[in-house]
């Protein structure tokens, strides 16, 4: 992994043979205003930056245990603006689950009907239009999301 960098850089992590393990904190998220006003931008994100066309691909593990735990991918203007995406844990559920924040967060899921222990993530830019896509084995991607951001 070349030319990344951290905002909100974890206690605990490693990078090792192009697999990165982290071990984030307590309480840390990303999250814009919503209904109850709650605000936060202590998550950690190992980033790179780029313009113009992109895809991303990662294979996310993680030990869900906690609600809202979660890992995966994101793509960041600022602080109002950004895309996260990955799998959430949620009332005891995992979910595939992205949150779209232009000032305010905007979050859906959907629910796997089965715990995955890996979750494929690809994330492709063309113009204003970034993809969200899924898999569950690495072969076969869903699509939970299509978003027109404006930069």
């Amino acid at each position: 992994m070349t030319q990344m960098k951290w905002y909100n850089e974890p206690v605990n992590w490693r990078e090792q043979a192009e697999i990165l393990h982290v071990n984030t904190g307590a309480k840390t998220d990303f999250w814009q205003k919503t209904h109850y006003n709650f605000r936060c931008d202590n998550g950690n994100f190992f980033y790179q930056e780029v313009t113009g066309n992109f895809t991303v691909e990662v294979k996310v593990i993680g030990q869900y245990q906690a609600l809202y735990d979660q890992a995966g991918l994101m793509i960041r203007e600022n602080e109002k603006t950004w895309l996260k995406c990955g799998i959430e844990y949620v009332e005891g559920v995992q979910n595939v689950s992205a949150v779209v924040t232009r000032e305010y967060s905007d979050w859906s899921i959907v629910p796997l009907s089965q715990p995955s222990t890996a979750l494929w993530l690809r994330v492709q830019r063309r113009a204003e239009t970034v993809e969200v896509q899924y898999s569950l084995d690495g072969e076969n991607y869903g699509s939970p999301r299509v978003v027109m951001i404006k930069y």
